[in-house]
């Protein structure tokens, strides 16, 4: 964490300028789950009120640090070669204009989780990011050269790695051990919450 990239403000205070990212527009695609479904998800997962209350401090804290995240993210990916033609070519070379593309909405999407309502708008967009693991949008939004689907396991697995470094950055701004720890565990019911959402396109209704 010694270096840091400051997020750049686009993604920060005007998202919509991000190329490729469709929140809350007609270009996302339409979930279909229910708000009822996505409440009894939240009664699931335990968010608060005051979890709410925790991660909007949380984004105060992150949002800055969301570049550093993301770069933290793929170095970890790009230390596993079975996983590196999923962000750059099928052959498992890079590809830096791919990464460049979507490492902003990655970056936005740690903001997202700490300050979006969850909404018909979250619902929809939480869809459109899990279509675009799957071979039905993967590489589509940047024209991209790479593997057209990621393995629903290792969308999973690496939850935990988002979920447990958040705490280091969390904790980079001298916020008390017990604020972490209170906006850790807010941020570990959001993310789970979103990639719990992310995981419908992957099997039928029956399944999910």
């Amino acid at each position: 964490m010694s270096d840091h990239t400051p997020t750049s403000e686009s993604v920060v205070e005007h998202p919509e300028r991000i190329p490729g990212y469709t929140y809350g527009t007609a270009a996302a695609a339409t979930s279909p789950l229910t708000l009822q479904e996505l409440e009894r998800l939240k009664d699931v997962v335990g968010l608060t009120p005051g979890d709410e209350e925790a991660l909007r401090e949380a984004a105060v804290i992150l949002a800055d640090q969301a570049d550093d995240m993301v770069g933290a993210y793929r170095a970890r990916l790009g230390d596993l070669p079975f996983m590196r033609a999923y962000s750059g070519h099928p052959d498992g070379t890079p590809n830096p204009e791919y990464g460049a593309a979507s490492k902003p909405r990655f970056a936005r999407f740690i903001i997202d989780a700490c300050t979006r309502p969850l909404d018909q708008d979250w619902l929809n967009y939480q869809h459109e990011i899990g279509l675009r693991h799957t071979r039905a949008k993967k590489n589509l939004t940047d024209h991209a050269d790479s593997l057209d689907h990621i393995p629903m396991r290792y969308l999973l697995g690496f939850t935990a790695v988002v979920i447990a470094t958040a705490r280091e950055y969390l904790a980079a701004k001298g916020a008390s051990p017990e604020q972490v720890d209170r906006m850790h565990a807010a941020f570990t019911k959001s993310v789970m919450l979103h990639v719990t959402v992310w995981t419908r396109p992957y099997v039928d209704a029956a399944a999910w």
